[in-house]
């Protein structure tokens, strides 16, 4: 969950008596919200929580291929197909509309630690704790540094886009053991990622390099050329230890090492969004 989608719909809904209340799933095809205030919509990592009146919290996951879009009244939605709506949520102002999402659930908020209470330090929130999330990540030191960064039980907040920006930034490749990541590197890491995910928090468009129309250093750009060195960006697909995703890296910027070459290649694919 992008923080900037968790400040809209908190702006939108938070304070507000919900009008329209409609959880497309069987399992809770019969729950009704209506009348109930929305007391806050919160991220925690890559978490969406949604607390209503009553000690209940609506759990969102958007994994790939999920989008909350928040509507004006009268507004036309336009985030897709009716089939792919999970769940709506409507005020008298506002209505905010789920597709596609992976994962929905109703909690009693005083369980929400079943959800999210694996995550590590939050990079966005009041727990985040450098100190605790680079032990995290130092504590399998044999792990891809980019499978380590995914791992939301380690810090959450990073996606498959800021996994392959930090790891340009800090000049490895995300198949460099977290155990070789040099000690300075190592230190700055959490304060870097912080630094990135603070500059996009209101950022629909996301960026690493601060120039316009170049957002990115290397996500999505094999196979142009690197920005800084002019060598070809490569791909190559990488486990986060649920399914493989696009890893993009400079050969030339980046020190560490490479998959084989049968699935390190030079090729343009289209990335999906990796949040």
């Amino acid at each position: 969950m992008r923080p900037c989608a968790a400040r809209r719909l908190h702006g939108a809904l938070a304070g507000r008596v919900l009008t329209r209340s409609d959880l497309r799933v069987p399992r809770y095809a019969t729950v009704d919200l209506t009348g109930r205030t929305v007391l806050d919509v919160t991220p925690r990592g890559k978490h969406l929580l949604t607390r209503v009146e009553g000690g209940l919290t609506l759990h969102t996951h958007l994994r790939m291929d999920g989008a909350w879009r928040v509507y004006s009244d009268g507004e036309r939605w336009s985030g897709g197909p009716a089939h792919q709506i999970r769940v709506i949520l409507g005020t008298g102002e506002h209505t905010a509309v789920g597709y596609r999402l992976p994962v929905l659930e109703l909690l009693r908020t005083t369980d929400e630690s079943r959800a999210v209470g694996h995550l590590g330090p939050d990079l966005l929130g009041p727990d985040w704790d450098p100190e605790a999330a680079l032990a995290n990540l130092l504590a399998d030191p044999a792990r891809p540094l980019g499978e380590a960064l995914l791992d939301q039980r380690n810090l959450a907040g990073i996606g498959n886009v800021y996994k392959s920006e930090l790891c340009f930034l800090l000049g490895v490749t995300p198949w460099l053991p977290v155990g070789a990541l040099p000690e300075d590197r190592a230190a700055k890491l959490p304060a870097l990622a912080k630094k990135l995910l603070e500059a996009n928090r209101d950022r629909l468009i996301r960026t690493t390099t601060g120039r316009r129309g170049q957002d990115l250093f290397v996500y999505g750009r094999a196979p142009r050329p690197c920005l800084r060195c002019r060598t070809q960006v490569r791909v190559a697909d990488q486990g986060d230890g649920s399914r493989e995703r696009p890893t993009y890296w400079c050969p030339n910027c980046q020190q560490g090492p490479a998959p084989a070459p049968a699935s390190a290649q030079a090729r343009g694919i289209r990335p999906r969004d990796g949040n």
